[in-house]
C-alpha cells in the first residue's frame, strides 16, 4: 500500500485473515508504530494475535533486517525517474526476495519467536 494508516491495517489484517485456515493461528510482530496500537489492531480475531514489541527495540523486529537487506543489496545506489518506477522497483526486489527461501529464514528467524511443539 503507497500510505499507512489504521485503515491500511485493517485492510492488511483482512487479507493475512483471508489466507490463514481455521485450525491454524497467525502471530503477527508489530512495532510501536501508531497505526498497529489503534482501531484495527485490536479488532485481532481469535486466529491472529499481535505480538507488541517494547518501545525503541528495532533490533527484535525482523523486517528491520529485511529492509537492510533489500536496501544494501536490491535499492541502494539507484535513481528513479517516477513515483511509479520506484514501486517497481520495490516489488522486484521484494518478489526477489521471497523466491530466496534460506535468505527469508536467515534474515527474519528469531530463536525466542520459535514455534515449540
Amino acid at each position: 500500500m503507497p500510505w499507512v494508516s489504521s485503515e491500511a491495517m485493517t485492510i492488511h489484517l483482512a487479507e493475512i485473515a483471508k489466507q490463514v485456515s481455521a485450525n491454524a493461528h497467525a502471530m503477527l510482530i508489530c512495532d510501536g508504530a501508531g497505526w498497529h496500537q489503534t482501531g484495527a489492531a485490536s479488532e485481532c480475531a481469535r486466529q491472529r494475535h499481535l505480538l507488541r514489541l517494547p518501545p525503541y527495540a528495532p533490533e527484535l523486529n525482523p523486517i528491520e533486517n529485511v529492509w537492510e537487506y533489500l536496501r544494501g543489496n536490491q535499492l541502494s545506489m539507484r535513481v528513479w525517474e517516477s513515483y511509479e518506477d520506484i514501486v517497481e522497483a520495490c516489488c522486484e526486489a521484494w518478489n526477489a526476495f521471497l523466491a530466496d527461501g534460506d535468505s527469508v529464514t536467515s534474515i527474519t528467524a528469531r530463536e525466542w519467536a520459535a514455534v515449540k511443539t
